[in-house]
Parts: structure tokens; C-alpha cells; sequence
């Protein structure tokens, strides 16, 4: 016999087993299926078993025991309201997010990418793609014809695609930053 066993009230373990039936029947009740009734029994004995020392010998344990399963109920009804069946996984697909370290290991590509242009393509790059310049303000700014800094950018995304070896956009992995970066450089 174990020790919690010893502590408890043999009145109790008795009251305890006698009102099973009755909240077995009550579980169901509630919940319209025998395994999940069974499951909810179970709980309540547990919670039960666990305060038996809150329980005083002598007062009406049945409605002790139908407060806590009706309580355990409502929290379990509760959590279930909060949570989402997904057994296919779509939902969770949906909030995956990418590592960060891929996006900063990108970025650290695309800067060496970046420093082996010549020096007019990479002006003209950054200008339209990372400050956001148009090419009227680039054209302004590097004091030259806009169809100039046209040909310099289109030179310079080449020549990035072919030294980063990008195919496609599943070649890389763009965060929030990133994608406002590649969006503003690809756009115009």
C-alpha cells in the first residue's frame, strides 16, 4: 500500500468507487460519447483522489464529485475552443516560417555578389533597388542619360543571377526584409 494510500480515509476510497455509475452517466451526458465520458471520469477521480484532503467526511460527496466534473468539462470545452484541428497539417503549413539564418546567410552572399560588380552596375543597383530611387532620380544622382542606368541595372541583375547561380525564386529564402528589398529592385 502506498503512502497516499495510507493517508486516505477508507470512508473516501468507498464514497469514491459508489458514485462512478453516477458520473459515468453524467459524463455522458455531457459529452454523448462513452470513451470520451470514460476520459472525463477518469479526470475527475484523478482531481479527486489528488484534494481528498479538501473533502470533508460527512457532507454530500456525489455533488463534490459531479462539481468537479462538471468544471473539468467546461475547462476541457474551453482549451478545445482555443485549439485547432489540423490532422492534415494545412493550417500549420501556413505559419511555418523560414529560419532566419537562411535570409541572413542569403544576405551574406549577395554582398560578396554585390562587391564583384563594377562599380557603375553596383551604384545603379543599389540606387534603384535598395534606396528605392526611380530611374529618373538614379539618372539624376550618377549624372547620366536614364537609359544608361537602365542598362546598368539590367547588367548588374544578370551578372548577380549568374554569380549567386539563382534559377528561380526557390533558390532562396527571403524574410519580410528581404522581400521588401527584391520587391522594390525587381519592380520597376
Amino acid at each position: 500500500m502506498s503512502a497516499a494510500e495510507q493517508d486516505l480515509d477508507p470512508g473516501f476510497k468507498k464514497e469514491l468507487l459508489g458514485s462512478l455509475p453516477s458520473l459515468r452517466a453524467f459524463a455522458y451526458s455531457l459529452t454523448g460519447a462513452s470513451d470520451k465520458a470514460d476520459d472525463l471520469v477518469q479526470d475527475t477521480v484523478l482531481k479527486a483522489w489528488a484534494k481528498n484532503k479538501s473533502f470533508q467526511m460527512g457532507t454530500n460527496m456525489k455533488a463534490w464529485l459531479f462539481t468537479i466534473l462538471r468544471n473539468e468539462f467546461y475547462s476541457q470545452m474551453r482549451k478545445k475552443g482555443r485549439e485547432v484541428q489540423d490532422t492534415e497539417g494545412t493550417f500549420t503549413d501556413s505559419l511555418a516560417v523560414h529560419p532566419g539564418q537562411d535570409s541572413a546567410l542569403d544576405m551574406q552572399d549577395f554582398k560578396k555578389a554585390l562587391d564583384q560588380l563594377p562599380e557603375d552596375q553596383r551604384e545603379a543597383i543599389v540606387l534603384i533597388g535598395a534606396s528605392g530611387f526611380s530611374y529618373e532620380e538614379a539618372a539624376e544622382i550618377c549624372d547620366c542619360a536614364v537609359g544608361t542606368i537602365k542598362s546598368r541595372v539590367s547588367r548588374a541583375r544578370i551578372r548577380l543571377t549568374e554569380i549567386l547561380d539563382v534559377k528561380g525564386a526557390s533558390d532562396y529564402v527571403m524574410d519580410a526584409n528581404a522581400a521588401s528589398i527584391g520587391s522594390r529592385a525587381y519592380s520597376r
